[in-house]
């Protein structure tokens, strides 16, 4: 279903970044980038392939969709959670090999799309190249099972064959049901798509008609290219879920159709920011208006909840940012999960806590953050030391060894690599400790802009009766 352009529009701002995208999922984050002039791993925590890690602080994905409003309030990625869902399913060798940006395969494609879109399956397939040990089996089995790909006349699937634009598209074509004229010529932003065959000339101009191509990285490789790359693919999944009402009653051909978009808007029970809000956190909403899902209508006052899927501190001239998501809604015993995908969300009103909330809060987070940072720092410094001192002895050691077995040249080198093992123990630590002092003393300098000047964290932060309009 398409969301209508306020509730896109609200989701935009509510969704608090990151690709990739399920209800449910656990947090791909939890980063406390603390303020720092050198950055240090100790300070950094991380576990994501979907963020940059700069001089210890994590920034948001450049291909990040925030809220109209609030930019570094994120919508959840649905393309690359299925990317890094998939990378995960892959033996060691084809995970290692892994790029986003390479042309997909045709395992691949039946990947996303089995995975996707969550097709059943029913009977093994026939072909001879796809044993019960291949990585993506299981999805294979299940598009072929939904007609939704099929193989060779020479009884093989070749799954490890890259998929060709043309034959993308008529895959996606399969799926959805639109009327279009399958004679012109397919054109894409004004410019006509190459390596379009006659065949499939029809398929091209339902896809780009579908409007899935809109959001998908990389345009002019769209246009000019013979190949997708699988984030590419992704993208268009994702698109097709957020703009078709998906029926797999009667297997995966014409399974998408056209539907009304879904609008939502809710007022927050609780603050949500950057600076405090932790991985995993739940919230809750209040519905302003009706809403109308899966056929059901559930009034103005129903519950909306929702968890903080991930979260980077602010730090020097980094203001963070949080990324949510939306998980339920609830009305007496009606309750309904939302879409992974948002297409866009906006806050219709910004306001903050008023400045006697802020005073007392003040206190507790002074003391939870400046811990942070000290804590931190103290245990870097000791790993720093504890490394330091193994590496000396491993250093006088090998000394040792090297001279009693008439190599002392060798020896002698192992003797000069202890000393620059203290020298290089001596400098990170001085940095570790002079980097911690910094950020305590930024901690208590943001601390006290917050309660003085909190416009200054509001682009991170969704606060008490705000209204957003989400749109899926």
């Amino acid at each position: 279903m398409k969301l209508s352009k306020q509730i896109l529009t609200a989701i935009g701002a509510v969704c608090v970044t990151s690709c990739v995208a399920m209800a449910g999922e656990p947090a791909d984050i939890q980063a406390y980038a603390h303020p720092t002039m050198f950055g240090t791993d100790g300070q950094t925590l991380v576990n994501t392939d979907t963020n940059t890690i700069v001089g210890g602080k994590v920034y948001k994905p450049c291909t990040a969709k925030t809220m109209e409003g609030k930019q570094n309030v994120v919508i959840a990625r649905c393309a690359k959670k299925t990317l890094n869902d998939m990378k995960g399913k892959m033996d060691s060798r084809r995970a290692n090999l892994f790029n986003p940006k390479m042309p997909v395969l045709r395992s691949e494609l039946a990947y996303i799309i089995a995975d996707g879109l969550n097709l059943q399956k029913v009977s093994p397939n026939k072909y001879t190249d796809v044993t019960s040990e291949y990585w993506a089996k299981d999805q294979i089995d299940r598009t072929l099972t939904a007609d939704v790909m099929i193989g060779y006349p020479d009884s093989t699937f070749k799954p490890d064959q890259p998929i060709t634009k043309a034959e993308v598209f008529a895959t996606f074509a399969k799926m959805m049901d639109l009327s279009v004229d399958r004679t012109a010529t397919p054109t894409f932003e004004g410019q006509e798509v190459k390596f379009i065959p006659n065949w499939a000339v029809g398929a091209a101009n339902e896809v780009i008609a579908s409007n899935i191509l809109n959001k998908v990285p990389d345009k002019d490789k769209i246009v000019n290219d013979e190949y997708l790359s699988k984030e590419q693919v992704a993208y268009m999944l994702s698109a097709m879920k957020a703009s078709f009402r998906i029926d797999l009653s009667n297997g995966g051909v014409n399974c998408a159709t056209k539907y009304e978009p879904i609008k939502l808007q809710i007022k927050l029970s609780e603050r949500i920011s950057a600076r405090t809000s932790n991985s995993g956190d739940t919230f809750t909403a209040k519905t302003v208006e009706d809403a109308i899902i899966g056929g059901i209508c559930y009034p103005a006052g129903s519950t909306v909840k929702g968890h903080v899927a991930s979260v980077a501190r602010p730090g020097v001239k980094n203001p963070g940012y949080v990324e949510v998501e939306f998980d339920t809604i609830k009305n007496g015993d009606n309750c309904a999960k939302f879409p992974k995908q948002i297409s866009c969300a906006s806050v219709d009103v910004k306001k903050n806590p008023n400045i006697a909330s802020r005073v007392l809060g003040a206190p507790f987070s002074i003391v939870g953050r400046t811990a942070g940072v000290a804590g931190r720092t103290v245990a870097s410094t000791a790993e720093v030391i504890s490394n330091s001192v193994e590496e000396f002895g491993g250093n006088w050691s090998d000394a040792f060894v090297d001279t009693a077995s008439l190599h002392p040249l060798k020896g002698l080198k192992s003797v000069g690599s202890s000393f620059i093992t203290i020298g290089k123990s001596v400098y990170n630590v001085v940095k570790l400790t002079t980097s911690g002092v910094f950020g305590v003393g930024y901690e208590l300098v943001d601390e006290a802009k917050y309660i003085f000047v909190p416009n200054t964290t509001n682009d991170s932060s969704l606060n008490p009766d705000e209204v957003l309009t989400i749109m899926y």
